[in-house]
């Protein structure tokens, strides 16, 4: 019983430290993130458009 209170306790804890309150340097890294893929979808994008213009067998890229 003691095993479970224990348990208890700390999952409550841990739980308290996951607050949803971001800083300026996480909303900045999330708004990086956000970039990037942006980025990374539009050369995707323009990479298979090239290949499809170009008849190539595989247009993925």
């Amino acid at each position: 019983m003691k095993y479970l209170t224990a348990l208890l306790i700390a999952a409550t804890f841990a739980l308290a430290g996951c607050d949803q309150d971001d800083g300026p340097a996480e909303e900045a890294g999330e708004k990086i993130d956000e970039v990037a893929t942006d980025v990374e979808n539009k050369v995707e994008d323009a990479c298979e458009e090239l290949k499809e213009k170009a008849d190539a067998k595989d247009q993925d890229c």
